[in-house]
């Protein structure tokens, strides 16, 4: 058993928020927060974040857990 961190991932706002990732475990908080803040970022024509759809706007965090790390991979 080990203390690591899960990263989250949500796609869209409100209504239309779904869960879409919550399998990828770290070793360490900084490479969790690396990968959240990549995964959260949108390309695009617009040229600022408001006008982004809100269902397609992500939110990305890492959870602290205690897992079992024989049985899943840990980053």
């Amino acid at each position: 058993m080990q203390h690591v961190f899960l990263l989250v991932v949500y796609i869209g706002t409100g209504e239309y928020r779904t869960l879409t990732s919550a399998d990828m475990y770290f070793a360490n908080i900084e490479r969790c927060n690396f990968f959240a803040s990549q995964v959260s970022k949108r390309y695009g024509n617009y040229s600022y974040s408001d006008f982004v759809d809100s269902k397609d706007r992500a939110t990305a965090y890492c959870i602290p857990k205690y897992i079992n790390t024989d049985n899943v991979e840990v980053y």
